[in-house]
């Protein structure tokens, strides 16, 4: 039996998306507590396995894929994400899944799941761009990003594209991120404003259709009294028209002319 690319993908996506979670958690002791001993083992334990599990699912999509030359070309960054393990901030692309698991589990369907999608992915983004930027810029000579509140500080800036300018990253790997950021930020703004736009749209189409309704509706009720104002004109013309027609024959039956009655005397 051939394995197909979307039933390892049915299998997977779960378990990669709690992989990367726990990544993520590992990541996050590592940078914010520089932890040592047992506590250090662990994360580092934790990351080699997520590391492991993500070259498992690469492979097996690659070797699943129909057409696999398209395949690659169209998943560099899953590539990276297994190729770069070693460079910090760049293992975060692991949580590429995350993003991925979301927008399947929320869809684009329905508006209120896509604003679900956008609130989380910006809240992910955030927190984990504070992440990588901390770790790479608060031992940099003449960083302003010193601490994990400034990076946190700095992230919401970014992707909000507002770039008050009074912490910037001056390591290149920060630079990088930084233009990451942005672009995400870009997207994501775009996501708010088309959903603020929908919603808008949905509204005065609903208020018109709601408008056209009882328009119709009251052409109908109008519609329905002419037609009985009518029948009702009508049938008092009808009435009026018989007792016309019946003094008429009566008159005619009674009257006799004079001359005849005169002929008729003897």
């Amino acid at each position: 039996m051939q394995l197909r690319q979307t039933t390892w993908v049915r299998w997977t996506q779960w378990p990669l998306a709690a992989a990367a979670l726990a990544f993520l958690a590992a990541y996050a002791i590592e940078v914010l507590a520089d932890p040592s001993g047992a506590v250090r083992v662990l994360c580092e334990t934790v990351v080699k396995v997520t590391w492991a599990m993500f070259i498992v699912d690469y492979l097996v999509m690659l070797t699943t894929a129909e057409r696999r030359g398209r395949w690659f070309v169209m998943h560099l960054l899953d590539l990276a994400v297994i190729v770069l393990p070693f460079l910090r901030p760049l293992r975060l692309l692991r949580l590429v899944q995350l993003f991925r698991v979301l927008q399947h589990t929320t869809g684009t369907a329905v508006r209120g799941r896509v604003t679900v999608y956008v609130v989380a992915t910006t809240t992910l983004l955030v927190f984990v761009s504070a992440l990588a930027v901390f770790d790479v810029e608060h031992r940099a000579p003449g960083a302003s990003i010193v601490s994990f509140g400034d990076a946190l500080w700095w992230s919401v800036v970014t992707i909000t594209t507002v770039g008050y300018g009074d912490l910037t990253p001056v390591t290149v790997e920060g630079r990088l991120i930084a233009t990451g950021v942005m672009i995400s930020g870009i997207a994501l703004l775009g996501v708010v404003t088309a959903t603020i736009a929908s919603w808008i749209i949905d509204q005065v189409g609903r208020r018109n259709e709601e408008a056209q309704t009882a328009t119709r509706r009251e052409l109908r009720e109008l519609t329905a009294e002419i037609r009985a104002l009518r029948d009702e004109l009508a049938r008092g013309g009808m009435a009026g028209s018989g007792g016309q027609a019946g003094s008429s024959s009566h008159g005619t039956g009674v009257v006799v002319p004079d001359s005849q009655s005169r002929r008729s005397t003897p």
